[in-house]
């Protein structure tokens, strides 16, 4: 009897691993400041029996392969570079959004220009796909210019990686930028850029950055998937709530002392983290990626059939977060 009790007790206890074994998500991330909380569900959703598996990708249209290929199950993104994805036929779903904004104009520090008409016969660098493009596009149409990346408009339009382009305004090799958080405030407190604006003034307003989730996983694991929202919610209000906490991780951990702490003071005013996005602002979005030709989408997705805001609302819900 003895012996049989002694089997029963060692057969459950190596079946425990199995039974609390964690559920591995596979993220895809990027290196800007306002991203930080999302790297962060690395730790934070361990709690939550999910083991978040980060890849950083140089920018944010890098990522939507890899969704294609199901190498990535959740991914950080761009609204734009995601809408983009999703026409091209990507079965992604936006499921949250986590952070606003980030985004500013820089000139160079002896031009200190400071409007969008004084662009007119310069070069000006922008990362393309990503919120930024959209933003001075919106810009540049509202103030009357055209653009165009071979010259004779306007303003000649170079693009750039993010990781570049503050290196071709230092060089001069560009006259303003258009650039992400915390680049954009690195240039400015390393004095070789001035700030002209931050372009949230257009149809646009502040650009959001959103989460997406693969349909995948949406449909076919809906207790992790909720595991994760919950995490996300739990991770982004950690951060929000302990300030000293995002600082230190995002200046040690995601950048390794490349930044200073005002570099991500700075960044973080102008990219605040959040929970929420609307399905009005990805339609608008898509309206204005239709209008000026960015990511020459041939079927734009309608918002309303792919922004799957349910297990936020929960997962707020839950957590006590308005």
């Amino acid at each position: 009897m003895r012996s049989t009790l002694t089997a029963v007790a060692l057969a459950a206890f190596t079946a425990m691993p199995t039974a609390h074994a964690q559920e591995v998500v596979r993220l895809g991330n990027l290196k800007f400041a306002h991203y930080g909380a999302i790297s962060n569900m690395k730790e934070a959703c361990k709690k939550y029996g999910l083991d978040v598996q980060e890849t950083v990708f140089p920018k944010g249209i890098d990522i939507f392969p890899a969704l294609v290929k199901g190498e990535v199950d959740l991914a950080a993104s761009a609204a734009d570079a995601a809408i983009a994805n999703r026409a091209a036929g990507g079965k992604v779903y936006v499921v949250a959004g986590f952070a606003k904004g980030g985004a500013r104009m820089v000139s160079r520090a002896d031009l200190a220009l400071k409007t969008v008409a004084q662009l007119k016969g310069r070069k000006v660098g922008v990362a393309r796909g990503g919120a930024q493009e959209l933003l001075l596009l919106a810009e540049l149409a509202k103030a009357g210019l055209t653009w165009s990346d071979r010259g004779g408009k306007d303003v000649q339009i170079v693009y750039l990686p993010f990781a570049d382009l503050n290196q071709a305004l230092l060089q001069k090799q560009i006259d303003a930028m258009c650039q992400s958080e915390p680049q954009s405030s690195q240039a400015i407190n390393k004095g070789f850029g001035a700030e002209m604006f931050k372009p949230y003034d257009t149809p646009l307003g502040e650009p959001v950055r959103v989460l997406v989730m693969t349909e995948k996983l949406y449909r076919e694991k809906p207790a992790v998937a909720q595991k994760v929202l919950d995490c996300f919610v739990d991770a982004t209000r950690h951060f929000i709530q302990n300030p000293a906490v995002a600082e230190k991780y995002v200046v040690e951990q995601m950048f390794k002392g490349q930044i200073t702490p005002q570099d991500f003071q700075d960044a973080i005013s102008n990219s605040p983290f959040s929970y929420d996005v609307t399905v009005d602002h990805i339609q608008v979005t898509t309206d204005l990626m239709v209008k000026y030709g960015v990511g020459k989408m041939t079927a734009p997705p309608r918002a309303a059939d792919w922004v799957k805001l349910d297990l936020l609302q929960r997962a707020k819900a839950t957590l006590g977060v308005k």
